[in-house]
């Protein structure tokens, strides 16, 4: 696989490459190749998906809060909400991963993504 292919797949699925990915393809780019190899799979490129893309990029979405990642939530939301997801559907999962995980879920990175989502549904992101 082309590193362009590579962020071409970023490019189609999130609209922007992600600081850490660049790095990864820049210094480690076989381990970044069979890391685009799993993301094309996951999305549904080269097997039959069995989830929705929405429900994929929730799913993002929630697991980057749980490991307190803030600007891949951030990332996913967008395309996810592009995907249809709604700040509704979002508050509610975090608040099952707040019931699962704990408050620092919701502290920490929970509320900042589903304001950030408030905002991009009143075209202020």
């Amino acid at each position: 696989m082309q590193d362009s292919e590579g962020k071409k797949h970023f490019m189609e699925t999130l609209g922007n490459i992600p600081e850490p990915i660049r790095a990864m393809a820049e210094y480690q780019p076989e381990v970044f190749e069979g890391y685009v190899r799993m993301r094309k799979a996951i999305y549904g490129e080269t097997q039959t998906p069995n989830l929705d893309l929405k429900t994929k990029e929730l799913l993002y979405v929630v697991l980057d809060i749980v490991t307190g990642n803030l600007d891949g939530a951030k990332n996913h939301l967008q395309a996810g909400m592009k995907a249809g997801l709604t700040v509704g559907e979002l508050s509610d999962a975090c608040m099952q991963v707040m019931h699962v995980c704990g408050i620092t879920t919701w502290g920490k990175t929970g509320w900042k993504v589903v304001d950030y989502a408030k905002e991009i549904e009143q075209g202020k992101a």
